[in-house]
């Protein structure tokens, strides 16, 4: 195998997503996997794994994704924006769409292909109806989010949920529990919310017309969170466009747009990657530990335990006795 391959690695706020291209631009190679923060150890597992699969294979390499720059300043790879890579891959894969919906863990994203200029409309500074909070409202409801789409597919009613945060869409959710009502609809009215959120804050009254493409991985594995897109926006069937891999076309544009730069082995990436500082490779910020070993453990606890409220059995109370109730927004006490 002579010919340079581009690979294309997307790192965002909690997937890390990596393609490979061969020199006709086919998809050769693909992993989609969680990093849980730990970026270094993540793209260490996906190179390994891709050279044991093609063995001293020439690539030429670009990364992408929020949490992509930092990374590829720190082992000397080339570094591509993400609506760019998005967009890149949509005029090649795609180039029949007129507006693209990309969903990611932590970020949203609408482009508008017109008259052969690009708008591009990204919110990056804020996880509200995006796949991080679709997780956080699943779990409010004792599920994931697998479970929120079986269970949107069997709704009756639509609530009107606030998506731009967390807090907000808690402080809906909570009283429609109490109150009774079905997860079906509930997360039905989660789905809806991420909708309205979307069209409203990146949209802005622009329309969405002609050929839609949805992209990303909540857009991806979760079928009812396009189909409350599809009828929201009133797309008809044969505007929907839903490209097999559309979970990676931001990754499959880092590695078209890889096709210009040098080429690097996977030996000499994976070098800087086992030399570099872990911690610097994180997407988060490391804190000290609160205890550095058993003993400042022991001695925490011995102080703390020092203020203690005297309790007893119920069954021995006598005299008044006091009741309280906390009724919060998630949790009785």
């Amino acid at each position: 195998m002579n010919s340079i391959w581009n690979v294309g690695i997307d790192i965002g706020s909690t997937t890390i997503k990596l393609v490979v291209l061969d020199q006709e631009k086919k998809l050769v190679y693909q992993n989609y996997a969680r990093h849980f923060s730990e970026i270094g150890a993540a793209l260490s597992a996906n190179l390994e794994t891709l050279k044991r699969i093609v063995g001293e294979q020439s690539f030429t390499f670009a990364l992408t994704g929020s949490a992509g720059m930092g990374i590829a300043q720190r082992i000397g790879l080339p570094f591509v924006q993400e609506v760019i890579s998005v967009s890149t891959a949509l005029k090649f894969f795609a180039p029949q769409t007129d507006v693209a919906i990309e969903l990611g863990g932590e970020d949203a994203k609408i482009i508008y292909f017109e008259n052969g200029n690009v708008e591009q409309r990204m919110n990056g500074t804020c996880a509200g109806g995006t796949g991080a909070f679709i997780d956080q409202m699943a779990v409010l409801l004792n599920t994931d989010a697998d479970g929120l789409n079986e269970a949107s597919k069997k709704h009756e009613l639509i609530y009107p949920i606030a998506a731009r945060c967390g807090v907000f869409a808690k402080t809906d959710i909570q009283p429609l529990i109490n109150d009774g009502a079905k997860i079906e609809d509930l997360a039905a009215s989660i789905f809806q919310a991420v909708v309205d959120q979307t069209i409203s804050g990146l949209a802005c009254g622009h329309p969405i017309t002609g050929k839609v493409a949805f992209l990303g991985g909540p857009l991806s594995f979760l079928s009812e969170l396009r189909a409350r897109f599809i009828e929201t926006l009133d797309i008809a069937p044969e505007d929907v466009l839903f490209p097999d891999n559309g979970r990676l076309f931001v990754a499959m544009g880092a590695a078209f747009l890889a096709d210009k730069y040098e080429e690097t082995s996977l030996e000499e990436i994976l070098r800087k990657l086992k030399t570099a500082d872990q911690t610097e490779l994180r997407d988060t910020a490391i804190l000290d530990p609160l205890f550095r070993n058993q003993q400042e453990y022991d001695e925490f606890k011995e102080r703390h335990n020092r203020a203690k409220v005297n309790k007893k059995p119920l069954a021995e109370a006598h005299g008044r006795l006091f009741l309280g109730i906390d009724a919060g927004s998630t949790t009785t006490k």
